[in-house]
């Protein structure tokens, strides 16, 4: 993980971290009381579509940011010949911007993150971040986000899921690059200083951007008030 190269030199990163910080400025005011429709119990989806709009209608729009903001957004191939949908899949949140030279579509992947090892497992499966490494996610793209709302204190979430990075097979699994010095993940991260870590990882040549990997930074959301999810199961993740 090499943090001088070409690409990211090249790559937008004002825009990018500002619908970051955008992003995160909504989820803490959305978050920073229980209310009855956006809280640790409430679904996913109902999550990041409530916090697609905040951020449209709200900080984004007060902030200045002129790309667009989509949730749910429809992805897939289809098959040119006969028109039937071969794939289709729906991003969480994704923020677009684009000028007379530079375009990024930066996805947002959220999963509710407690400290069971069930929900470590979600988060970096096929239907986690995995959907980066060998799913449609971020077709060509240099850079995505991946987002842990979190169940439990940071504490007893964040330390295990980085150290899940160090198992072999997961490498393999996730295709990982390693950092200049080996590890699997960089930490802090190289491109938001609002994310944790970055973890970059080898894509299929139709999936990938020009040289050939993706760069995934991952964040960690809280509720402004004490949360425990104890007993919840990845079923309902």
């Amino acid at each position: 993980m090499t943090s001088g190269a070409d690409w990211l030199s090249a790559f937008p990163i004002q825009p990018a971290t500002e619908a970051v910080e955008a992003l995160q400025e909504a989820w803490c005011i959305l978050a920073e009381k229980p209310r009855a429709d956006f809280n640790p119990k409430t679904k996913e989806p109902v999550l990041t579509k409530t916090l697609k709009m905040y951020v449209e209608n709200v900080t984004a729009r007060e902030r200045g940011l002129l790309g667009m903001w989509a949730a749910e957004n429809v992805i897939g191939d289809f098959d040119p010949e006969t028109g039937k949908i071969l794939e289709e899949r729906r991003t969480d949140i994704v923020y677009g911007w684009n000028n007379e030279s530079q375009s990024i579509q930066l996805v947002f992947e959220f999963k509710r993150l407690g400290k069971q090892k069930s929900h470590r497992t979600h988060y970096l499966g096929k239907n986690g971040l995995g959907r980066f490494v060998s799913g449609i996610y971020s077709r060509r793209q240099s850079v995505a986000a991946m987002v842990g709302i979190l169940l439990d204190p940071e504490h007893e979430v964040v330390p295990l899921l980085r150290k899940a990075f160090e198992g072999a097979d997961l490498a393999t699994e996730l295709r990982l690059r390693p950092t200049t010095a080996g590890a699997p993940l960089q930490r802090p991260s190289s491109l938001f200083r609002t994310a944790d870590f970055d973890t970059e990882h080898e894509r299929d040549a139709d999936l990938a951007p020009t040289h050939g990997h993706i760069r995934v930074s991952h964040f960690f959301l809280q509720f402004g008030y004490p949360t425990s999810t104890t007993k919840a199961k990845a079923t309902t993740l």
